[in-house]
């Protein structure tokens, strides 16, 4: 997949006010994006002028048509709003609540703004977790969201390679943000967790294993038997 640099580059992070977002944004900036599309929930202001403040609820359709109507060309999105509340799995809404941010949040922000991706040939960053993988029970609506959104970035992948639109998956491990605070489990700080993520974004990585302990799956992963399916089913679409 190919390498994208964030250098002179118009970016649109999604849950861009706190945690790993508010660490993107910052990122991006330092590594010279030429424009920084900061989308939240509530007021924004910042002190760069780099910085566009979008307001977009992921889940609000009228303001995801909204903010793709304000950006002009847009080089690479990166899907990071999210949510993770403790369930037991027994609360149907919790469940629907997880998947209308993580997944379709997900899907709706990546459609919209999909003719400006393709005009640039650039790149959709879906930020998704470890929990994708192998569940965290005391997660379990967050965990099966994510796997989603996961089986959302591997299909999207296979079918926007042909538009010239690349999709890489975030597979992080515990980031210290207010999300999961009260697990008591090592985390990494957002700040490291977006420096690799953008670092993955650059060497061109299709899954990025931006901290210590995801980076510890991060080669079984990849010469595995999963990956390897996935890369004979993507020959699907061309055939």
């Amino acid at each position: 997949m190919k390498p994208t640099t964030i250098e002179a580059k118009a970016v649109l992070v999604t849950g861009a006010n706190r945690g790993l977002g508010q660490a993107l944004v910052e990122e991006a900036l330092r590594r010279g994006a030429e424009r920084v599309y900061a989308g939240t929930r509530q007021p924004l202001v910042h002190r760069d002028k780099r910085v566009t403040p979008l307001t977009l609820d992921v889940t609000d359709p009228a303001q995801v048509r909204a903010a793709a109507d304000e950006v002009g060309s847009l080089d690479v999105l990166i899907n990071n709003a999210g949510v993770a509340l403790p369930d037991e799995l027994s609360d149907r809404a919790a469940l629907e609540r997880h998947l209308a941010v993580n997944l379709f949040g997900t899907w709706d922000v990546t459609e919209a703004f999909l003719p400006r991706l393709t005009m640039s040939g650039g790149a959709v960053v879906n930020v998704v977790s470890v929990a994708a993988l192998a569940a965290v029970p005391v997660l379990p609506a967050y965990s099966i969201s994510k796997a989603a959104a996961f089986s959302l970035s591997q299909s999207l992948r296979a079918l926007l390679a042909g538009r010239g639109v690349s999709v890489h998956a975030v597979l992080a491990g515990p980031i210290d943000t207010d999300m999961v605070r009260g697990l008591e489990i090592p985390k990494t700080s957002p700040e490291s967790v977006a420096g690799g993520v953008l670092d993955g974004l650059e060497r061109g990585d299709e899954e990025i294993f931006p901290d210590p302990m995801s980076e510890t799956m991060a080669e079984s992963w990849r010469q595995g038997a999963a990956k390897t399916l996935e890369r004979q089913n993507a020959a699907l679409v061309a055939a």
